[in-house]
């Protein structure tokens, strides 16, 4: 799909474009056109941004290239910027997705193979007159960051009281469950605290690639004397706000650790618990065992063969040599 967003005043209208249509090339005037967004672009869509604006658009495999020279270039008096976003983030099942912002001149084109949601929130800001600055596609690069920024700290958020969860419940279940539903609960934790381990490593991806986005773009702004002050303090300050939110995620990550290897730590003792009890029963029944086992021979010449109360006795002494060691135990505190 492509969609093109126009200037009128204060804000964007945004409009479809049929690539058949050859009057729709007048849409992607740079001085009207600050936005040009390219979701799932097909290959005649690509080839006729390209011929409009007089750039080359990078296919989907190009922009999963991880090397940084493949993400952060300058070709033909163009900005391209391609950085990892988290989408999903509202489901069970988050990953990432590639985006790429290529800037020339007053235009921005974004590539995109997902929709994540600041970009939806961010396009409906937009429209909306005076709420969010749009004159430039620099504008609207830097605000598309703000948003996503947004949406990561919103997720950082979650994940933290979703952790606070896990802890309550790790480590304040009730006494009163049995061996069984503990361990089924330690389970459900492992696998909680595994999805959110999940989830704070792509957000930790996402806010590094976002990062080398706008520290790439701020280089240029050494080189660039135009360069707006009001762009140089947003892009400062969502510079900040991504290495406060990094260092949030690596809090996190560690929180993430320690509670994997609490848990993995009570799932030991629980089984240490059982195999003792396993050990404890081994021992106690040890003497009845002997004790049977020596008046259950069948010998022809034996002291106690003919013994009126010898089954009764034998019995008791069972009852005794296995209560014995039960008492010594609960005793000593090992039971």
């Amino acid at each position: 799909m492509l969609r093109v967003y126009t200037r009128e005043n204060d804000h964007l209208v945004p409009r479809d474009i049929d690539v058949a249509e050859p009057t729709h090339a007048a849409a992607l005037n740079d001085r009207a056109t600050p936005w040009i967004d390219l979701f799932n672009p097909t290959p005649e869509e690509d080839r006729f941004v390209e011929s409009v604006a007089g750039i080359s658009i990078p296919t989907r495999e190009e922009m999963q290239e991880i090397e940084v020279s493949s993400r952060l270039y300058n070709e033909n008096g163009a900005e391209y910027m391609t950085f990892t976003s988290v989408v999903h983030l509202d489901t069970d099942e988050p990953t990432t997705s590639p985006v790429t912002l290529i800037l020339r001149g007053d235009t921005l084109i974004t590539v995109r193979y997902a929709e994540p949601r600041p970009f939806l929130n961010f396009a409906l800001r937009v429209q909306r007159p005076g709420s969010a600055p749009c004159a430039t596609g620099e504008q609207v690069m830097i605000g598309l960051i703000e948003a996503l920024i947004d949406r990561l700290a919103d997720a950082l958020e979650r994940v933290g009281l979703k952790i606070d969860t896990i802890s309550r419940a790790v480590f304040h279940h009730e006494e009163k469950k049995g061996r069984a539903t503990k361990s089924n609960d330690f389970q459900h934790a492992i696998v909680q605290i595994g999805r959110e381990g999940d989830l704070l490593s792509m957000v930790r991806e996402s806010l590094v690639s976002l990062n080398r986005v706008l520290t790439y773009h701020a280089a240029v702004f050494e080189t660039d004397d135009s360069a707006s002050r009001d762009a140089r303090a947003r892009v400062r300050t969502n510079l900040r706000d991504i290495t406060a939110l990094t260092d949030h995620t690596s809090y996190l990550t560690t929180k993430i650790n320690f509670m994997l290897d609490a848990t993995l730590g009570l799932i030991n003792l629980e089984q240490n618990q059982i195999i003792k009890i396993f050990s404890i029963a081994a021992v106690c029944l040890m003497p009845p065992t002997l004790v049977a086992s020596i008046y259950g021979m069948n010998f022809k010449h034996m002291p106690d063969l003919d013994f009126e109360f010898g089954y009764p006795m034998a019995l008791l002494l069972m009852v005794i040599t296995a209560a014995v060691p039960v008492w010594y135990f609960r005793r000593r505190g090992w039971l």
